[in-house]
């Protein structure tokens, strides 16, 4: 089983001092990221939906093996009205990284109030639809999608289940490893139960100890000969957590 260990995003200026040398320029952090770690989630496509020049320019600083996931436009996940337009331009702007053979998938996070039903899960086929053919990977925020129904559908349309750590607030999916694909993917987002709600950086103000950390790396050696791939990308990014976090899951697994 091949294991990826990278973080959520890198382009933090609070990782300045705490990762990254104090005077570096922005458009020079993956170049020094990507001595450290073969891996990242690209998050800012969330928010907007770049031109291909700007990933042609990200995936250029890089060579293989470094890899990438591109987390979905909101229009999909969150807003989830006249997706197909944007849909088409999401697809069009990570060409770049599929041409050089480093895009290994999307990220589709949905937020707590997308809730198991019918209705919902069709809508992940409609997702995997226009995605087409690049991996798609989908977290859920709400804990009503783990039962038998949601992954016997997700492995049915090739959907990879993102297993995710959060706090342990009543409505958030428990700590558990699954797998839906031969890939499988987990986000660490933190447990900091007291700001979770309120959002903001300090939703992901967390730093997990060594025992937190073993339990995951128990989890991912159970899943050898299940999977060929795992994912690991810690989302603890408040003051460079996750760059911490990551170092000490790479150096467990003997990385």
């Amino acid at each position: 089983m091949e294991i990826k260990v990278g973080t959520s995003g890198y382009s933090f200026d609070d990782w300045r001092l705490n990762f990254y040398p104090a005077a570096i320029a922005k458009g020079k952090m993956l170049d020094f990221y990507q001595n450290h770690f073969n891996t990242v989630e690209i998050n800012s496509t969330y928010y907007r939906i770049p031109h291909p020049a700007i990933m042609q320019n990200i995936v250029q600083k890089t060579k293989p093996p470094f890899e990438f996931t591109v987390k979905a436009n909101q229009n999909l996940t969150h807003e989830r009205r006249e997706i197909e337009a944007p849909a088409r331009d999401f697809v069009e702007a990570i060409k770049p990284m599929v041409d050089r053979g480093q895009m290994k998938g999307v990220l589709a996070q949905f937020p707590w109030s997308f809730k198991f039903s019918g209705a919902h899960l069709a809508y992940l086929s409609r997702c995997r639809e226009l995605i087409q053919p690049y991996p798609l990977f989908v977290e859920f925020r709400h804990d009503s999608w783990l039962r038998r129904e949601t992954y016997a559908a997700m492995r049915r349309d090739q959907i990879g289940f993102v297993s995710v750590d959060g706090p342990r607030l009543a409505g958030l999916p428990p700590p558990e490893l699954i797998a839906t694909t031969d890939t499988a993917y987990i986000r660490l987002h933190g447990r900091n139960a007291d700001h979770w709600w309120g959002g903001g950086p300090l939703r992901y103000d967390y730093l997990y100890n060594d025992d937190e950390l073993r339990q995951w790396k128990e989890k991912i050696e159970r899943l050898k000969g299940e999977v060929t791939k795992t994912y690991i990308f810690f989302n603890n990014c408040h003051l460079g957590q996750a760059v911490k976090n990551a170092r000490e899951m790479m150096r467990m697994l003997d990385l």
